[in-house]
Parts: structure tokens; C-alpha cells; sequence
């Protein structure tokens, strides 16, 4: 089994912490994932321009559950 990074398990407790449903926790760590496999490196290594970049690859492609 893979060891989990430490900015999963902190994600995990804090989600945790926060008293967030299991379905809600998984959405979030889905998320979180997907963001990093968009662009090839851990999210904790991101700057909020690529936070936003990837906000609007989102919206361009239409991305599921968007209002």
C-alpha cells in the first residue's frame, strides 16, 4: 500500500476537523488530485495563478457539477 504524502494526511484531518461528511471529504480529495494531475505537481507547490488557471480550464470545459 502507498504511503499517503503529508499534505494528503493533513488535508484528511483538517477535513476531518472540519466535520465534513465522508462523501464530502472524498469530493474534496478528488478535487485536490485532479488539480495536481492537471499540472504534474503536488498542489502544495501551486501559486494562486495556477489556482485560478485551472478555475478556468474548468469553466471553459465544462466541468461537471458547475452551477
Amino acid at each position: 500500500m502507498a504511503e499517503i504524502s503529508p499534505l494528503r494526511r493533513r488535508m484528511i484531518e483538517d477535513l476531518t476537523v472540519r466535520n465534513l461528511s465522508p462523501a464530502t471529504q472524498q469530493s474534496y480529495l478528488n478535487a485536490a488530485a485532479k488539480l495536481s494531475r492537471y499540472f504534474g505537481r503536488s498542489p502544495d507547490r501551486l501559486v494562486q495563478e495556477d489556482i485560478r488557471a485551472f478555475q478556468v480550464h474548468l469553466v471553459a470545459t465544462g466541468c461537471p457539477g458547475r452551477r
